[in-house]
């Protein structure tokens, strides 16, 4: 299965921040800033708000002498041992806060051996969870998530998942025809946020971005009841913006 990549701007600050990571971990009793941006040769602001960004999720930590060294966040992830419960938990975290400031549901789903999968999401009583009364292994065409990740595959690789999952309509909305949706799919911006209008379940609007590790395919993705609606692109770019420290957690 070939990838579709089209670098997004979360992208791109995760593989700064890696560079930022791997110079930090080069230099074990510590780099400055200074250091920091001759060495990466990224710009002052730029680095500046990727430091804040490390800080927060506990990549780097900042000495009394203003050094940056690598963080117990960074240690755990690049541990053998227990790495997979530490990526979990700290993904989960980061739902969490994403789930708070864009003020809905959020799902981390993934593209696994052919089909889709949510691996983890974080819903609250003021942002539940949609019910999912089509199983979402068979309602990609339908819904935001589902179609930010086949938008991510190659042209036969949409062929082969649409052969494999007949495309039911789920409401008035659905879109049925397998040669719509894959004229949609390959117009779809990978910048753009990937919107679901009442697709997939009636009283419901979801908004997905994609987060690409690798070759492993992956979105974040947010839902909100209808009536929060005009809400949707602002919690979508707010989401775009989240995305990053989840892409980079994923790529450690």
């Amino acid at each position: 299965m070939a990838l579709k990549h089209e670098p997004t701007a979360p992208y791109h600050s995760a593989q700064d921040a890696l560079r930022v990571l791997e110079t930090v971990a080069r230099h074990t009793t510590g780099v400055t800033d200074t250091e920091l941006g001759r060495l990466t040769r990224l710009g002052p602001d730029r680095l500046t708000a990727l430091l804040r960004m490390l800080r927060r999720e506990g990549y780097v930590e900042q000495g009394a002498d203003g050094a940056y060294v690598t963080g117990d966040a960074l240690r755990r992830l690049g541990s053998a041992h227990g790495r997979e419960q530490a990526l979990r938990e700290k993904l989960q975290h980061m739902l969490v806060r994403l789930r708070d400031s864009v003020g809905a549901a959020v799902y981390l789903s993934r593209y696994v051996d052919g089909e889709v999968r949510i691996t983890q999401y974080a819903d609250g009583p003021a942002t539940p969870a949609v019910n999912e009364w089509v199983d979402f292994r068979s309602s990609a065409h339908a819904t935001a998530l589902g179609k930010s990740l086949l938008t991510q595959l190659d042209h036969d690789g949409r062929r082969d998942h649409l052969a494999r999952h007949k495309m039911a309509r789920l409401t008035s909305r659905t879109i049925t025809s397998d040669r719509l949706l894959l004229s949609r799919l390959e117009s779809q911006p990978a910048t753009v946020p990937v919107l679901d209008l009442q697709e997939y379940a009636v009283g419901t609007v979801c908004a997905a971005v994609p987060v690409t590790a690798g070759s492993s395919v992956g979105c974040l993705a947010l839902s909100l009841p209808v009536e929060h609606a005009h809400r949707l692109r602002q919690a979508a770019d707010t989401l775009n913006r989240g995305a990053a420290p989840v892409l980079l957690s994923l790529a450690i």
